[in-house]
């Protein structure tokens, strides 16, 4: 079934929606939004004014109700949108800072993304933002990490008391030393 909306244009509005229209200085979405009232003056059905105008139908009810409501100047002008979600406090900033600049707990080298996340109780992808932000990246050090033995001590104690004082009469070979042949 054809939708039409009557749309009456006086000659003073006529012309100045053809001359929006036709204005290359105009933002494109003045001169669509000018172009589908246009059409609508000529009781074309919503079908066929989308398809002229290259639009979805919604988008010809849209501008067609904006016109009825506000006249010429609502076609100008869009309507404000209320803003998206409000930024993190900054606490919680300073919080997930805190936490990723200190020990992790347990026998883990750094923190992860989502145990900052687990333990502030934002998303993780807060804490990736707050990270890129800040040009934090816990999973790359360059330093040293600790290990996961538990007789890791022991262990480096022997070598390095075999190094500083050899038995007698054992031989220790240097590997970063050349060989002289």
């Amino acid at each position: 079934m054809a939708q039409t909306v009557c749309v009456l244009l006086d000659e003073a509005t006529k012309a100045r929606l053809t001359g929006i229209s036709g204005d290359r200085a105009r933002p494109l979405k003045h001169i669509l939004r000018a172009r589908i009232v246009l059409l609508s003056g000529e009781r074309l059905t919503v079908q066929e004014i989308a398809r002229q105008a290259g639009v979805s139908r919604p988008a010809v009810w849209r501008w067609q109700q904006r016109y009825g409501e506000e006249g010429v100047e609502g076609l100008l002008h869009d309507k404000t949108r209320p803003p998206g979600k409000e930024p993190l406090p900054t606490g919680t900033v300073a919080e997930v800072l805190a936490l990723t600049c200190s020990e992790p707990p347990g026998e883990v080298t750094h923190w992860t993304g989502r145990a900052v996340a687990e333990a502030t109780g934002i998303a993780l992808r807060s804490v990736q933002r707050i990270w890129q932000a800040n040009r934090l990246q816990p999973h790359r050090t360059r330093t040293f990490k600790r290990s996961n033995d538990p007789a890791f001590a022991e262990k480096v104690e022997d070598v390095v008391g075999l190094y500083m004082d050899p038995p007698a009469h054992a031989v220790v070979l240097s590997l970063d030393e050349k060989s002289q042949i």
